[in-house]
């Protein structure tokens, strides 16, 4: 009796965050380049990482270049928010999981989100690529491995 009451309250969550555009969660998105200051980006990503620890979610920063999209998932491994499993998507290369720390997510986060320009940019080659890079938040089963 429990477990099926706990999987109806589970399921009605689950179906909560996917309807609610309402969710704490709903608007941590950025582009890069932004405008946003030093700070605000400091401040930004705190509020990414407390919804990290407590909400089922994960975090997603994508760039595109005339090579394909990568793709770099954040998702927590651990009910304190403390470890993180770290995905990297390359469409030539596939996927490679690392696990690191919330400290290592927060420098890298702040890093990525800092930039002057799109990590497509960054590389040189003939097709120019203007679609700047997209960081967002997202229900954890949403960032499986595609």
């Amino acid at each position: 009796m429990s477990s099926e009451h706990e999987r109806q309250q589970s399921r009605l969550r689950s179906e909560q965050i996917e309807q609610s555009s309402d969710a704490p969660w709903a608007d941590l998105e950025l582009t890069v380049p932004n405008e946003r200051s030093q700070l605000s980006i400091v401040s930004f990503v705190e509020c990414v990482l407390v919804e990290l620890t407590h909400e089922e979610v994960g975090a997603e920063y994508v760039s595109t270049n005339v090579w394909g999209a990568k793709r770099t998932q954040f998702i927590p491994i651990d009910d304190n928010g403390e470890m993180f499993r770290k995905r990297h998507y390359y469409e030539r290369l596939g996927w490679h999981e690392s696990t690191v720390s919330r400290r290592a997510v927060r420098e890298d986060l702040i890093t990525r989100l800092t930039r002057p320009s799109s990590q497509a940019t960054d590389r040189s080659h003939d097709v120019p690529v203007n679609n700047p890079d997209t960081f967002s938040v997202k229900p954890a089963r949403k960032l499986q491995m595609r």
